[in-house]
């Protein structure tokens, strides 16, 4: 019979030996598997095999005259995606704050993340009663005006794959490849998104694209609130503020405009 609750104690075992090698090279730049095993107290062997599954991911690199290791590229791509939502959300909080203001109703911001949704920002409305806090939630692309603003920065040949199942969370939600595509065709026509009980029942949200300095979709802002307030007439009002606040946000980024 196999013990998986030593399986699941190794493994989170060698994942903070593994942070651990990262934080140690942090610290002194480069070290060798002798100085990195004996820092760690383990068997220089396994010291090796945590070097080397950190290498094949390019978080560590081996220096071939000295035979040391030090940090990899590979930190800097994390890092970079870091800095960059960090970023985002430095440069919108201002005018995010003033389209809450604006509106009354509940801002969102949100990015791509692993086919999902990653909301990384979040200004509730004076409007919101007991709004949901959705930062640091990832959420179903096909499913949420902000995916479809993400899906419609893909060429179509990615959006199904992008998107995934297409699973069924109300009546209304989009489940058929065709129709998810004719959205996102309308969405990259009309310049914002807008989905109205698809997520869940009650709830409605229109969001806009913020783009970079190649006008390629970095991220989207929305707009959410329950379906009674956030209703057809009550759409054509806010649309054009959340358009212009994305857009604020998009020549931050170093969009030149349309």
């Amino acid at each position: 019979m196999v013990n998986r609750a030593n399986g699941v104690l190794t493994t989170i075992q060698s994942v903070d030996r593994a942070i651990t090698v990262l934080e140690i090279l942090a610290r002194v730049g480069e070290a060798g598997v002798t100085d990195i095993a004996a820092e760690l107290g383990v068997h220089k062997s396994t010291a090796f095999r945590l070097v080397a599954a950190l290498e094949n991911r390019g978080l560590v690199e081996q220096n071939s005259e000295r035979g040391k290791y030090c940090l990899g590229v590979g930190i800097l791509r994390l890092a970079g995606a870091t800095t960059a939502r960090l970023d985002l959300v430095q440069e919108s909080r201002g005018i995010v704050r003033q389209l809450a203001a604006q509106t009354g109703e509940t801002v969102n911001l949100a990015v791509l993340s692993d086919g999902a949704a990653l909301y990384v920002d979040q200004v509730a409305g004076s409007s919101a009663l007991q709004s949901h806090n959705w930062v640091g939630q990832r959420i179903p692309l096909h499913a949420t005006s902000n995916g479809k603003v993400l899906l419609s920065g893909l060429p179509d040949a990615e959006v199904q794959t992008t998107a995934g199942i297409l699973r069924s969370f109300t009546p209304s939600t989009i489940t058929s490849s065709k129709r998810l595509l004719a959205d996102i065709a309308e969405v990259r026509t009309s310049g914002h998104a807008v989905a109205v009980d698809e997520l869940e029942l009650g709830l409605t949200a229109v969001a806009a694209p913020i783009r970079n300095a190649n006008g390629d979709v970095r991220a989207s802002m929305s707009l959410s609130g329950p379906t009674f307030r956030l209703n057809r007439a009550r759409l054509d009002e806010v649309v054009p503020l959340l358009a212009a606040a994305a857009s604020q946000v998009s020549q931050r980024l170093g969009w030149p405009g349309p």
